[in-house]
């Protein structure tokens, strides 16, 4: 996609749902060769490793592009599941911390529940670059979009809008950016994710946000929802209070009222 026509649909989202973030785009690269000169790597810029969630934060708050490599990632949960280890078997160590960290009651569901998420195999790609999505360079793989509760619920009424199915999530509450990356890029499908505690933490994601994310191919199916979307009920983000009704008020108002023929 033409990196002016993808800006321009960024800036139709981030306006149409009057958005306190930017939309992000994130580009999944085989060598991290391949990153943009302008990115910015955080061991090299910042001269710290950080999280996949404060590069998150850094994209949408401060309009910077991010790359993120194995040597600028301090997140070891997310390493494993990224594939930025050298682990033979990277599910079963993100399994030993949940354990360890008291997530279960046995070992067997934690397994389990391992199971469930999203990983990239070691070395399948080098690097990340996660960009404000009007700014990114070339087409991302992920979109992910950052909303309070109203904002999320017009969202899903535009991503359902084409679509014969609700919006599917898996809510586990920890490390939750395999979630809301790897599993569109993986699926082709839109998610919906709670935000786990190192997005609290460590990025400062607000008590009130949530994620939606999808695969670049679903951009122009959710335009679409969000022009035509539930047009004819009025349905929009703000979302518009009901005024066409009649005070009441207590009973030495209403006095009062009458008093001056109100």
């Amino acid at each position: 996609m033409d990196t002016s026509q993808l800006a321009e649909k960024a800036q139709f989202i981030y306006d149409d749902l009057r958005m306190k973030t930017f939309p992000v785009g994130v580009k999944f690269l085989k060598d991290k060769r391949e990153l943009p000169t302008k990115a910015r790597r955080p061991a090299l810029f910042l001269k710290k490793k950080i999280t996949i969630c404060q590069a998150m934060t850094m994209a949408r708050n401060y309009g910077w592009q991010m790359a993120i490599t194995s040597e600028d990632l301090i997140c070891v949960l997310a390493s494993l599941a990224f594939g930025f280890t050298t682990a033979t078997n990277a599910r079963k160590e993100m399994a030993d911390s949940f354990f360890e960290s008291n997530y279960k009651t046995s070992m067997e569901k934690t397994v389990s529940e391992v199971d469930q998420m999203c990983f990239l195999d070691t070395d399948e790609y080098q690097a990340l670059l996660i960009s404000p999505l009007h700014k990114i360079p070339i087409d991302p793989d992920t979109i992910v979009l950052y909303g309070n509760p109203a904002q999320i619920s017009r969202v899903l009424q535009a991503a359902t809008f084409d679509t014969e199915e609700k919006i599917h999530g898996l809510f586990g509450g920890k490390v939750e950016c395999p979630e809301y990356l790897i599993r569109p890029l993986k699926t082709g499908d839109p998610r919906i994710i709670v935000p786990g505690p190192g997005d609290r933490i460590f990025s400062m994601t607000a008590d009130d946000e949530m994620i939606f994310a999808m695969p670049i191919s679903f951009l122009d199916r959710f335009i679409l929802g969000l022009k035509e979307s539930g047009k004819k009920a009025g349905a929009r983000y703000p979302i518009t209070y009901y005024q066409n009704f009649q005070p009441e008020f207590p009973p030495h108002y209403i006095a009062l009222g009458k008093k001056y023929g109100i």
